[in-house]
């Protein structure tokens, strides 16, 4: 069993050197500010992970901003319509956006010295061990406010029951303004963090996003993915894939797993990370193909089928992973896990996902794929 990074941004990397993680406890792990991250408009999406193994990948997830108060009246969406409360947004029982409130960070860590933090769990089998894992995060840095860039590439992690570390992407950072919004996203590998520290509740703070109102709308998060192997789990296909480009109006990111041959019955998960997505804005879908038959959409209770991009961090099963908050509806980042069940029973030699918006000004970061790879 092979396990490698993929041929990843190949072209975006060019000429740029990568930024290693520092694990400094605590204060800063350096005494002047690091260097900003070297970054790309548009990142072409590649493979970052690849293996085949008994196991399987997991994710933690949260949002770093949400609502804070109503707007007036008077400024709600469509004409005719009362402004949403915030609590009702939070709760899901609105199809509210993030454009009809003032956003405000979200920070749950009662540390003074952080302005944003949220945490997600990492829920790992019995007897899994961690073999890759990954942060991604993100956010809008024009809303009321602009932040700027240079702290794109670099937020603050802490694991269950530990102090935070400082932490620095390592690869070529996405950042794009248009549509209104000043987008980006950046990512890390923090394997040996996660490998150490096993289950539980991860803390990730000072994700850059900007707090208020505005068209475009406040929006920002993170996810952690955890690729493990158990002997206890079915052999399957791992994949971590990522990238960054704007979804407009029409648009459409198409990722192609080449070489992930799968049998006849076969099932999986395939997990999403995106952002800006509006709940109730219908037009926007995930499907895969085989490469025998049509392509079908993915869909679940918590994401229909045409609108799929609507404010979720959501997973199959009974047994949820926890999170501080947990919000339903969490205004503007996606962070999704859905079945492969029905959709690949006849079988294939690779996987194609297409995400589509036809409406949201959307996003998108990064997918993980965990197929059977023998009956």
């Amino acid at each position: 069993m092979r396990i490698h990074p993929g041929p990843l941004l190949r072209r975006a990397m060019v000429g740029c050197c990568a930024l290693a993680a520092l694990w400094g406890p605590g204060a800063p792990a350096t005494a002047a500010p690091p260097a900003p991250s070297p970054e790309a408009e548009r990142l072409a999406f590649g493979e970052r992970y690849r293996a085949l193994r008994h196991g399987g990948i997991v994710r933690a997830a949260n949002s770093s901003i949400t609502c804070r108060t109503t707007v007036p009246v008077a400024r709600a969406t469509a004409p005719g319509r009362a402004a949403p409360s915030c609590a009702d947004a939070r709760a899901g029982r609105t199809g509210a956006v993030n454009d009809e409130f003032d956003m405000f960070y979200i920070d749950v860590d009662q540390d003074p010295n952080t302005y944003n933090s949220s945490r997600g769990e990492v829920r790992l089998p019995p007897g899994a061990r961690v073999t890759y894992a990954r942060l991604y995060w993100g956010g809008n840095l024009r809303v009321g406010e602009q932040k700027p860039p240079k702290d794109n590439g670099r937020v603050l992690i802490a694991e269950p029951g530990g102090a935070y570390k400082e932490l620095l992407a390592d690869s070529v950072v996405g950042h794009r303004v248009a549509r209104g919004a000043d987008a980006f996203q950046a990512s890390a590998d923090v394997t040996e963090l996660v490998r150490s520290s096993g289950s539980g509740l991860y803390t990730v703070a000072q994700v850059n996003v900007a707090m208020g109102r505005s068209a475009a709308g406040a929006w920002g998060g993170w996810t952690l993915m955890v690729a493990y192997e158990n002997p206890a789990e079915p052999l399957r296909h791992l994949v971590m894939a990522d990238g960054f480009d704007a979804l407009t109006t029409g648009g459409e990111q198409l990722i192609r797993l080449r070489g992930t041959a799968f049998p006849k019955g076969a099932r999986g998960t395939v997990g999403l990370v995106a952002y800006n997505g509006d709940r109730g804005r219908t037009g926007d879908s995930l499907t895969v193909s085989t490469g025998d038959g049509a392509a079908t959409a993915l869909a679940d209770a918590a994401n229909p089928h045409d609108d799929v991009l609507n404010s979720t961090i959501s997973q199959p099963g009974a047994v949820v992973a926890g999170r501080t908050p947990a919000y339903a509806n969490t205004l503007g980042y996606d962070s999704d896990v859905l079945e492969l069940g029905d959709e690949i029973r006849h079988g294939g030699d690779q996987l194609a996902f297409r995400l589509v918006s036809q409406r949201d000004a959307a996003w998108v970061g990064a997918f993980f794929v965990a197929v059977d790879a023998k009956p």
